[in-house]
This record gives C-alpha cells, sequence and structure tokens, in this order.
C-alpha cells in the first residue's frame, strides 16, 4: 500500500479501484504506453528545455523547438511498445498534433519575457496534516512569479479537451500543489492556478480561497482513508477500459474474445526542456 499518494494515483484508484491495484498494491509494471501520454512526455520536455534555454538568456527559434521535438520523438518512439486506440489513426496524426501544440504555445508566449520561471518540473512532497500521515506528493510543470507578484502553478494539458471553468475551479491536482508550495513558501500569500491546453491554444486559471484549500485536505484525507481501507478492488468499467494498460489481465474483461473489435472512445471525451549559437544549435 502506497504510503506518499499522488493526484494520479488518487484519481486512478477513482476511475477505477482494480487499475490501481494492479498498478500501486501488486505493482505490477506494464511495458506499453499509450500513445496520448507519449505525445504529451515529448511536448512537457520541449517545453521544459525551451524555458532553461530562455532562463539562460537564450531563445531557440521555433523552428529550432519543433526540430528538437521531432528528433526526440524519433528517438523515444517504439511501435512496438506505443499503443494506439483509435482505430484508423497512424502514428502521424499524433506527432502534428505535438508540432501543434508547441507551435500555439510558442507563438502566443513570445518572447517569453512576461514572467520569472521559478522552477521547471519542480517535485513537491508534503503532508495534509501536522503529524504527516497523508503525504502527497506532486511534479509542478512550471512555477511562476507573475508580473503583478502573484505566485503562478502552471499545467500543461495537450490533450483536445477543455474542461468547464466550473470543473476547473473544483480541480484537485493544482490546487493540492498550491497547499504544498504553500508550505514551502509561506512569506507568499497570493496564488493562481493556471493551466494551458496547448492543443486547442487555450488558457485558464483558477484561485482558492483558504476554506477551499481547507476543505481539498479533508477530502483528500477521507479519499486516503477509503484507500487504506479498501479490499475488495472491484473493478469500475467505463469508457476508458479501453486506453487501460491492465485490460488484458482485468477480470472484467475475463471473457472477452482476443483481437474482437470494439468501439473506440476518445479519452479525451471520456474523462469528466560553448558559445550562444553553438548552445541553441544543441536545443
Amino acid at each position: 500500500m502506497q504510503s506518499t499518494f499522488s493526484h494520479s494515483s488518487l484519481g486512478s484508484y477513482e476511475n477505477c479501484p482494480r487499475k490501481y491495484a494492479f498498478r500501486y498494491v501488486e505493482k505490477i509494471r506494464v511495458d506499453s504506453e499509450g500513445i496520448e501520454a507519449f505525445v504529451g512526455k515529448r511536448v512537457h520536455e520541449i517545453l521544459e528545455r525551451l524555458y532553461r534555454f530562455v532562463t539562460r538568456g537564450q531563445l531557440p527559434s521555433l523552428d529550432r523547438v519543433i526540430d528538437r521535438y521531432q528528433r526526440t520523438w524519433d528517438e523515444h518512439y517504439d511501435a512496438e511498445r506505443i499503443r494506439i486506440v483509435r482505430q484508423g489513426t497512424e502514428p502521424g496524426f499524433y506527432r502534428s498534433n505535438g508540432v501543434r501544440c508547441l507551435t500555439n504555445y510558442y507563438r502566443r508566449h513570445y518572447p517569453f519575457d512576461a514572467d520569472e520561471t521559478l522552477g521547471l518540473e519542480k517535485p513537491i512532497q508534503f503532508a495534509l496534516d501536522p503529524e504527516g500521515h497523508y503525504a502527497v506528493r506532486g511534479i509542478i510543470d512550471r512555477l511562476v512569479r507573475a508580473a503583478d507578484g502573484v505566485l503562478e502553478i502552471h499545467d500543461f494539458k495537450t490533450g483536445r479537451r477543455v474542461p468547464s471553468q466550473q470543473n476547473l475551479d473544483r480541480d484537485r491536482q493544482l490546487a493540492l500543489y498550491e497547499i504544498g508550495v504553500r508550505a514551502e513558501r509561506p512569506e507568499d500569500r497570493d496564488f493562481r492556478l493556471v493551466w494551458h491546453f496547448v492543443q486547442s491554444n487555450q488558457l485558464r486559471t483558477s484561485t482558492r480561497t483558504p476554506e477551499q484549500l481547507d476543505s481539498l485536505r479533508r477530502e483528500t484525507t477521507e479519499l486516503i482513508d477509503r484507500i487504506r481501507a479498501e479490499s475488495e478492488w472491484a473493478p469500475r468499467t467505463g469508457p476508458l477500459c479501453d486506453w487501460c494498460e491492465y485490460r488484458e489481465m482485468c477480470p472484467a474483461f475475463a471473457n472477452e474474445r482476443t483481437g474482437q473489435a470494439t468501439q473506440r472512445t476518445d479519452p479525451d471525451e471520456a474523462t469528466s526542456d560553448v558559445t550562444r549559437e553553438n548552445q541553441l544549435r544543441l536545443f
């Protein structure tokens, strides 16, 4: 059983206790990855790399950024390991989506001088209670000091779906990160949560009151208590099962005929990083 939880592990339990058990209790590792997650990783890597250059006072061109993305894709893509669920969709479609994400972001934020980067892919770990019984960890895509002095927690999203403002105002992931950053930086009082939906070139923000953060603490500790008390780990089927790396071993699909064609649902619809010249050439 986990001693430290993440937004991802909490969400895994909420979506399907059986999947949570496969990954976090039985610790079964599957050497495959959905292509949507693969694209997300590559885009995150390039944006991190871009900002590391920017913080050194260097700004690679968009062409260099896209060239690095293309080379990174080629270095990591393995057709035997990457799963494509949507029938009839070629890898090139997803590769182009990554280019679109990076192009949208670059053009929107160029010349990248509107704020100050305080952290990139910043690991964070904290407790929700004074005794430390409810430990949470995560990775902040980008921690930012905005022009108005507010501390911002930024998250890059590569999927097509853009949640409603109402759902973002209830988002757990970045709000948990705010709790952690507040513990690390008690001198900062004003925070803003920022999402970059880079495929659709949209930006959303939200803030939390102290009362909302206290409520989130309670809700998250109660969820952790439920996970710790779980014993059945029953599967919960739904559209996301098509994308689950544990489908072939899940008891809910024990009678499924191997190779049987099924109608696939888009997961976005289913779910409520010498000389100046030489250094730039390395991008």
